[in-house]
C-alpha cells in the first residue's frame, strides 16, 4: 500500500497516513507569537506611555471590542443591528446607578453591568427576532431610542443633562491617580481580550459553523438540524452582555454621562459599522485593521470639523466600491493568509 492511500486498521476504521487535519498555519503561529509579545508590551504601557496615550489606547481597545462584537452579529450571523448603542448606554448608566445608589465598587459594577445587559437583551430578543432584515435593524434602533428616552426621565441621574461620577467614587478605585488610571487601562485591555477570545472561541466551535450557515441560508441551516432561534438568541445576548460591560468602562473613563452621549448612534454604532466595513466584514482581522485606520484618520483629520466626517464617508464609499471585502479582505485574497484561522483544513504530509 502506498503512502498516499487509505487503509483499514484492525478495527476496520479508516486510517490515513498521507493527510492531516490542521487549523493553524505557519503564518498564524507567527502571528500568535507576535500577538503575545504585543499584549505583553501593552500590559506594560502604564510604565512607558503618557497619560494621554493611555487614554487613547483605552479608547482604541473599546472600539476593537465593539467592532468585533458587531462583526460577529452582522458578519457571521447576519443580524445587522443599528442599535448597539442601547447596550453601551445601558452599561454607562448601570455603572453610575450601581456606584452612586448602592455603593458597589466601580470595577465590580462593570462586571455586573454585563449581567444586566444580558438580561435586557434576553427580554428584547423575542420581540426583535420577530423582525427580519431591514426591519430587524430598524427595531434595534427603536429599542435604543426607547432606552435613551427612558434614562432621560431619571432625575436622580441628571435627567436629560446627565451627571458626573462623584469624586469619592472615583477615588475609591485607588487613591493614587496613576494607579487608578492604570487599573482602568488594564480593565479595558482585559475586557477587549475577553471579547476577542469569546469571538474566536465561538467561531471555532460548532456554534460558529451554525452561525455562518444561518447567515447564508436559514432554510438550509434549519434542514440540517440547527436551532436557529436558540443560536441567534445566544449570540445576541452574549454580545449584548459584553457590549454593556464595554459601555460601563467607556463612561468610567469619561466620568460623565448623559443620554445623548450614552446612546449616540453616531459614536457607538455608525463609527463601529465604518470600522468593520473598511476593515473587512466577516473576518476576525477586519475589525482590528479597521480600528487602526479609523483612529489614524481621526487623529489626523479631527481638527477639520465636519469635513472630517465627509472624508470618513468618502473613504467608506471608495472601500465598498473598490474592495467590497474590506482592506483585510484584499490582503487575504491576494496572499491567501489568515492570521486567526477559524476553520480546519486538510493538509498533505
Amino acid at each position: 500500500m502506498s503512502s498516499t492511500s487509505i487503509g483499514l486498521d484492525i478495527k476496520g476504521t479508516a486510517m490515513s497516513s498521507a493527510y492531516a487535519i490542521e487549523r493553524s498555519t505557519p503564518t498564524s503561529r507567527v502571528a500568535a507569537i507576535m500577538a503575545l509579545v504585543l499584549v505583553a508590551g501593552l500590559i506594560a504601557a502604564p510604565w512607558w506611555a503618557g497619560r494621554a496615550n493611555l487614554r487613547l489606547l483605552g479608547e482604541i481597545y473599546t472600539f476593537v471590542a465593539l467592532s468585533s462584537l458587531w462583526n460577529l452579529l452582522a458578519g457571521y450571523t447576519g443580524l445587522v443591528s443599528v442599535g448597539q448603542q442601547a447596550f453601551v448606554g445601558l452599561g454607562g448608566y448601570t455603572l453610575f446607578g450601581l456606584t452612586i445608589f448602592t455603593g458597589v465598587p466601580p470595577l465590580v459594577a462593570v462586571a455586573l453591568a454585563g449581567v444586566i445587559g444580558g438580561a435586557g437583551a434576553l427580554l428584547l430578543a423575542p420581540l426583535l427576532f420577530r423582525l427580519q432584515g431591514a426591519y430587524f435593524a430598524i427595531g434595534t434602533w427603536v429599542a435604543a431610542e426607547v432606552f435613551r428616552l427612558s434614562f432621560a426621565q431619571v432625575a436622580a441621574l441628571g435627567g436629560g443633562s446627565g451627571t458626573s461620577l462623584p469624586t469619592a467614587i472615583v477615588v475609591s478605585i485607588a487613591a493614587d491617580r496613576s494607579l487608578r488610571e492604570g487599573l482602568i487601562y488594564w480593565s479595558a485591555l482585559a475586557l477587549t481580550l475577553v471579547a476577542l477570545g469569546f469571538v474566536i472561541a465561538l467561531l471555532r466551535s460548532r456554534t460558529g459553523l451554525a452561525l455562518t450557515a444561518i447567515r447564508d441560508s436559514e432554510i438550509a441551516s434549519e434542514s440540517c438540524g440547527i436551532n436557529i432561534a436558540w443560536t441567534k438568541i445566544l449570540v445576541y445576548v452574549a454580545t449584548a452582555a459584553i457590549s454593556t460591560m464595554v459601555g460601563a468602562l467607556i463612561f468610567l473613563q469619561k466620568l460623565r454621562i448623559s443620554p445623548e452621549a450614552a446612546f449616540s448612534v453616531n459614536d457607538w454604532t455608525a463609527f463601529v459599522i465604518f470600522i468593520v466595513v473598511i476593515g473587512g466584514i466577516g473576518t476576525i482581522e477586519g475589525p482590528l485593521v479597521g480600528t487602526l485606520v479609523f483612529f489614524a484618520l481621526r487623529e489626523t483629520l479631527a481638527n477639520l470639523g465636519t469635513t472630517y466626517l465627509l472624508i470618513l464617508g468618502a473613504v467608506a464609499i471608495v472601500v465598498m466600491l473598490k474592495a467590497p471585502k474590506g482592506l483585510w479582505g484584499v490582503v487575504a485574497d491576494r496572499f491567501g493568509i489568515a492570521l486567526v484561522p477559524i476553520r480546519r483544513q486538510v493538509k498533505t504530509r
